[in-house]
């Protein structure tokens, strides 16, 4: 193997040393822990860093952001967090069961998104605003891969779409893209920030996730 093949983009999700052999164990392995909680406060991190950019967010925080400002009582963290209940109640007919993971990525993300959004600086140019935005894209996809790697369940969102393409046999690609483009519309129509940050993040969290995923097969493989 040679020394740049790590960033050759996974196709799937790796099985690595501190990954769960169970999804739904309720006593991990504290490594397996830690990690899934670091990488689901990255992922935090870097949608903070997306949101204070202030040149476009992910498609599911233009739709809370949309609520939050609609509503007028809400932080973008607090809706946040009442999103990834709200989708997860809708696991209920397509019987899909939450795992710790998926309760800690709806606690953890959220909280983050709270706490940094008011801290982070305001880039005082469209350039610092790019890599701001480009910054929250690498961490979301970081964190991504370290919290899928952990097999402690999906994230609420993912969950669902990949519990509907189950019930459905839509291809997941479909029922992504559906899904997607309904909450940005939504979010957008509630006074969500879309905008070049949000473009850039559908075109580039792809591969930054697939280069993060098999980074960490590499980096995590018992060979």
């Amino acid at each position: 193997m040679g020394t740049w093949d790590f960033l050759r983009p996974a196709k799937k999700v790796p099985t690595v040393w501190w990954s769960s052999p169970e999804p739904m164990s309720i006593r991990p392995k504290w490594p397996t822990m830690a990690i899934l909680v670091i990488g689901e406060f990255l992922f935090g991190l870097g949608d903070s860093l997306l949101i204070a950019a202030g040149i476009g967010n992910t498609p599911w925080t233009v739709l809370a952001e949309g609520i939050a400002i609609y509503a007028e009582i809400w932080t973008i963290g607090e809706a946040t967090f009442l999103v990834s209940v709200a989708v997860m109640l809708l696991w209920i007919p397509i019987k899909e069961i939450p795992g710790i993971g998926t309760i800690l990525n709806a606690i953890i993300i959220a909280l983050t998104i709270h706490i940094m959004v008011p801290i982070l600086p305001q880039p005082e140019s469209f350039v610092g605003s790019i890599l701001m935005a480009s910054s929250g894209i690498i961490l979301v996809g970081i964190g991504s891969s370290m919290y899928l790697t952990a097999n402690l369940g999906p994230g609420p969102r993912d969950g669902w779409m990949t519990g509907l393409q189950r019930v459905t046999g839509v291809p997941i690609g479909r029922v992504r893209v559906t899904i997607e483009i309904s909450v940005l519309v939504i979010g957008v129509l509630l006074g969500g920030t879309f905008g070049f940050g949000t473009v850039l993040f559908a075109f580039a969290i792809g591969p930054v996730v697939a280069v993060c995923l098999a980074t960490a097969g590499k980096i995590g493989s018992a060979d």
